[in-house]
């Protein structure tokens, strides 16, 4: 996908940010760099590269090609990105000349020199993909993660029984509440017992995710849900900065906000209550440190832009007006704001230049066209939802009766060196459309001028007047704004 923002995948909630600034470091600086060295093995050769989470996107820190089987490379990283989670990426070569694959290994780096060694056709086995034996922060980690899921086995099968055994009266069902409750303190104190005796290390600001929160078993299915939403936040500690450089802050927000979406069954209902959740957790966050205030906007931003919930993009508005949140899309925010208002059924569509066949280049708004409408889409060739929305849109304007009512002008805003090609190939396969490619991509003022954050977009205009009649999102939308 063409993105500043990026939609959901299969219609989830899944979003990964960190705020991590990559700024350059002084001579000084580098000489304190952390070191990690990666010993290979396994494969033919691999490029390796090592991401941080920036944005809602993996941002490569450091890339090395062409590292061979049994070779040994060390990886300089700046302590100013320092302490964070990393996604480490191994593009291999199983054999010379085979086809290059990826593997990923999530990894914790805080003060500590690490040493690795590293299988990319087996990342997560730990027989196959090690650490040194002193590595603190990935091996705290692992043992954390093992003794965590069994400290929570028997937790699990008594919400389990709670959730759906059909005599919340009885005396059985009292008990089993009970013992839930007493259960779930002794497994929270496990947790915080941990976030003490690891306090030094950073991987125990991670530990609070795993928190269980309160049930309130009387009631209904969704009283239940409701009870757990409450008091969701109550043991969370929005001061701890270091939470916005782990990807279980993402994690845990994302079970938030789908516990919203169990309760949604139609979309409305669906903007409403994502609209609430967001502001729900956004007044939590503002109360702790601006950094985790800032993610939280940013955060439900991107879901919002995923979904296109311009409900839940307005009520971001008053909190960039607030000083204190460090937000990372206040630009961004800003501009989609801008255009949730001048961009509406109704008003003119922005102009902009097209080449004719003959290389002759007019103004969009003097195309002269039959046509009782022009469509303007923004895409890309490699967007996945792009390409959904293609497989839809062409068959369906192929039939005589569409085609004949509207032209379409697809906008390309593909940039770089893999996705131009790939483009190239694409437009092959839509000849009915006509096609140019934005030079500047996402930043191209065509892409400005109608507030495009991510592709696929659409809209639909009058031929004549060159008004907006509408701003689809599917084929089945567009089809009811042409009349």
């Amino acid at each position: 996908m063409k993105m500043i923002r990026k939609k959901y995948t299969n219609k989830s909630c899944r979003l990964l940010l960190a705020l991590m600034g990559l700024g350059g470091v002084s001579a000084s600086a580098q000489q304190q760099d952390l070191n990690l060295k990666i010993h290979l093995s396994g494969v033919y050769k691999t490029k390796i590269s090592l991401l941080t989470l920036n944005n809602l996107a993996a941002k490569p820190v450091i890339e090395k090609a062409d590292v061979k089987n049994g070779e040994t490379v060390t990886l300089k990283i700046s302590r100013e990105l320092l302490p964070a989670e990393f996604v480490l990426r191994f593009d291999y070569q199983e054999k010379e000349g085979s086809n290059p694959y990826p593997g990923e290994k999530q990894i914790i780096l805080n003060k500590q020199d690490v040493e690795l060694w590293a299988k990319p056709k087996a990342l997560n086995h730990s027989d196959s993909t090690y650490f040194q034996k002193e590595e603190t922060e990935n091996r705290l980690f692992a043992s954390f993660t093992e003794q965590q899921a069994k400290q929570k086995v028997q937790l699990g099968l008594l919400q389990n029984f709670l959730m759906n055994y059909d005599q919340p009266q009885s005396a059985f069902f009292i008990q089993g509440a009970k013992e839930y409750e007493n259960r779930r303190q002794v497994y929270n104190q496990w947790i915080l017992d941990q976030v003490r005796q690891h306090k030094n290390t950073f991987v125990s600001s991670t530990f609070i995710f795993q928190y269980a929160s309160p049930v309130e078993w009387k009631g209904t299915e969704k009283d239940r849900l409701n009870s757990v939403i409450a008091h969701y936040f109550d043991d969370m500690d929005f001061k701890d900065a270091a939470m916005i450089r782990t990807a279980g802050l993402k994690d845990w927000m994302n079970n938030y906000v789908n516990m919203y979406g169990t309760m949604a069954t139609t979309i409305p209902l669906r903007d409403s209550l994502f609209t609430l959740a967001g502001r729900r957790a956004i007044e939590k966050a503002k109360k702790g440190d601006p950094l985790v205030y800032g993610w939280m906007v940013d955060y439900f931003y991107a879901g919002y832009e995923s979904f296109n919930m311009t409900s839940g993009i307005k009520m971001l508005e008053p909190y960039l007006n607030d000083p204190a949140c460090l937000t990372k899309k206040r630009r961004a925010i800003e501009q989609r704001l801008k255009g949730i208002e001048s961009l509406v059924a109704g008003s003119i569509a922005p102009d902009f230049n097209w080449k004719l066949a003959s290389g002759k280049s007019i103004r969009f708004h003097e195309f002269k066209t039959e046509a009782k409408y022009k469509l303007v889409l923004f895409w890309s060739a490699e967007c996945q939802h792009c390409k959904e929305l293609m497989e839809k849109l062409y068959p369906w304007y192929l039939q005589a009766s569409r085609s004949e009512m509207m032209e379409v002008f697809a906008i390309s805003l593909d940039e770089t060196e893999t996705e131009i090609p790939a483009w190239e190939q694409e437009k092959l396969k839509l000849p009915a459309f006509k096609h140019k490619r934005a030079e500047q991509g996402i930043r191209s003022p065509e892409a400005a001028d109608y507030f495009v954050l991510s592709t696929p977009t659409m809209v639909l205009v009058d031929s004549k007047s060159n008004k907006i009649v509408s701003l689809p999102e599917s084929v089945e939308q567009l089809q009811a704004g042409m009349k």
